[in-house]
């Protein structure tokens, strides 16, 4: 009885809660998201302002997904030495400012260098939002928090599809990032009506676990990121360096992995000496929890990878602007938005486990609709519709998994959960992009190499002046310029602009399917997730 009634207490004080603490959280995941949804839109003015390929540009993204998720954990652990409100409170002004200098680039080595910065700011924050949560919220209003924050996260790139297009378009991608500055000044003010969070006391950072995760995640990553310039296997004649004529790439992947099972074990022997690890062990601890993992990774690396595919090839293949890009994205982001927060209305009907494969079958098929219907004219209904159940299905899963993670730890864990979740997120965020950019322009080289050595009317002295162990996504207008320097008839022009056409399509298509084939195979991890209603975040 007596439990009963503090059941009782405990759900009429989350009822009173009020919601501001969290349309202050909310604010700070839209800043963070904001940058990251930004960079897509304004992909065509960044190639152009800085004269360089998509690619170099989607590499900006992975480098600010690989400051997060390498260095979350040890943001995790300063929050704690710090307390969550201080820690939150400086990486919001530090990516402000962040900001501020992506906005005053020049080149694109200052854009990388804005990037990672703001990556390091991020992984201050990220551990905070949760504990933040779970600092002022109970019950229902809990597990509403938690799915308003993956919303905030969504809403992040409608606003950014809406406010970048339109603004990119008027004057540039540069006042965008100026914009997420001023954010950051107001998330920072109002920060102060959050609730003091103590600082925990005999918190100590293990810094070869901190060394370790790092060196795992940047060597993954960037393994992942440059194997199209480098090599799958051999080495390519532009790449930096090689082992024996064996591409860098193969070899960083299977060297990150390693030092992954270091840090785990390193970290379990830490905790069986009764210190503290980098992370708690016990987020990870339950076959359910890592599937959650599993789950959470999967899905945060289709949606980069459908992100950067969209306004790749609307504004480099069909010579869009950046509002046509937000015009054609915004169902999309607005289906994202609409699950992640309704979603939470299901946990009473359905359990993760159902809700899990149901989501990745909606994904994937979106993703084949998509496939099947895309054409030159990307704003067909169906087009539309395809993405729309993709977003439907997308953000149900990220707001799923993640509160399955927070319901599994207890309240004090709830900085280690923020920091799972922030090293899955981001890692696979930077893994998802490179993974589009390798397989959308793996597929395309294929395509154009066959389709050009098989026409005849393109013999081999013209194959030579084409590059074509160099092929990239390129415009008709590009095209035109580089087939001037090329001695070429008009006829061989018409042939190989034709081919050029033909093979971006088919490219996207394929990049489509091979993606809903991913989201498939995601079946299995999501057969592992729990089969009870997600609960708040345990006091104990």
């Amino acid at each position: 009885m007596a439990s009963k009634t503090q059941s009782a207490i405990r759900v009429e004080n989350a009822l009173k809660a009020s919601w501001l603490p969290m349309l202050i959280i909310a604010l700070a995941q839209i800043q963070m998201s904001f940058n990251v949804s930004a960079i897509p839109v304004s992909i065509g003015k960044i190639v152009e302002d800085f004269d360089t390929s998509p690619t170099t540009v989607g590499t900006a993204l992975v480098v600010y997904s690989l400051a997060v998720a390498g260095f979350v954990m040890l943001g995790a652990k300063i929050g704690k030495l710090l307390g969550a409100r201080l820690a939150f409170q400086i990486g919001v002004i530090v990516h402000g400012l962040s900001m501020a200098l992506m906005a005053l680039s020049v080149n694109t080595t200052m854009m990388f260098q804005a990037q990672a910065i703001s990556g390091l700011a991020a992984a201050l924050i990220v551990p905070t939002l949760v504990v933040l949560i779970a600092n002022h919220y109970r019950g229902a209003q809990q597990s509403q928090s938690l799915g308003l924050l993956g919303a905030a996260q969504a809403g992040a790139g409608v606003l950014a599809f809406l406010v970048v297009g339109v603004i990119g378009t008027v004057a540039g991608w540069r006042p965008s990032f100026w914009l997420i500055a001023v954010i950051a000044v107001v998330v920072f003010l109002l920060s102060f009506r959050f609730k003091p969070v103590e600082r925990e006391k005999g918190v100590r950072i293990d810094w070869v676990g901190a060394l370790l995760a790092a060196l795992s995640i940047t060597l993954i990553s960037l393994g992942f990121n440059n194997i199209q310039a480098w090599g799958l296997l051999m080495a390519k004649p532009d790449a930096p360096a090689s082992v024996l004529g064996m591409s860098l790439s193969p070899i960083m992947i299977i060297v990150g992995v390693v030092l992954g099972q270091g840090f785990f074990a390193w970290s379990h022997r830490r905790q069986a000496k009764g210190k503290t690890p980098l992370i708690a062990l016990e987020v990870l601890d339950s076959p359910p929890e890592r599937a959650a993992t599993f789950c959470l990774f999967i899905m945060a690396a289709l949606g980069p990878a459908v992100n950067f595919l969209i306004p790749l090839y609307i504004q480099i293949v069909q010579g869009g602007t950046s509002l046509q890009t937000s015009v054609a994205v915004i169902p999309y982001s607005l289906a994202i938005f609409a699950a992640a927060a309704l979603v939470v209305r299901l946990f009473d009907r359905l359990t993760p486990r159902w809700l899990g494969r149901l989501g990745f079958i909606v994904v994937a098929a979106g993703l084949v609709l998509l496939a099947y219907t895309i054409r030159n004219d990307w704003g067909t209904p169906l087009v539309i519709l395809s993405l729309i159940i993709v977003g439907l299905g997308e953000g149900a899963l990220l707001t799923l998994v993640f509160n399955v993670l927070v319901s599994a730890s207890p309240k004090e864990l709830a900085g280690d959960v923020g920091a799972l979740r922030g090293t899955t997120n981001n890692l696979a965020t930077g893994l998802g992009t490179a993974l589009a950019a390798v397989i959308s322009v793996s597929v395309l080289s294929m395509i154009i190499v066959n389709t050009v050595v098989e026409t005849p009317a393109i013999p081999p002295e013209i194959q030579e002046q084409l590059y074509l162990d160099n092929i990239d996504f390129v415009s008709n207008d590009q095209l035109d310029e580089a087939l001037e320097e090329a001695d070429v008839t008009p006829a061989q022009e018409a042939a190989i602009i034709s081919i050029n056409e033909i093979a971006r399509l088919r490219a996207l298509k394929i990049s489509f399917l091979i993606l809903a084939g991913v989201a498939l195979l995601a079946i299995v991890p999501a057969g592992g997730l729990p089969d009870y209603t997600p609960k708040e975040i345990p006091v104990e």
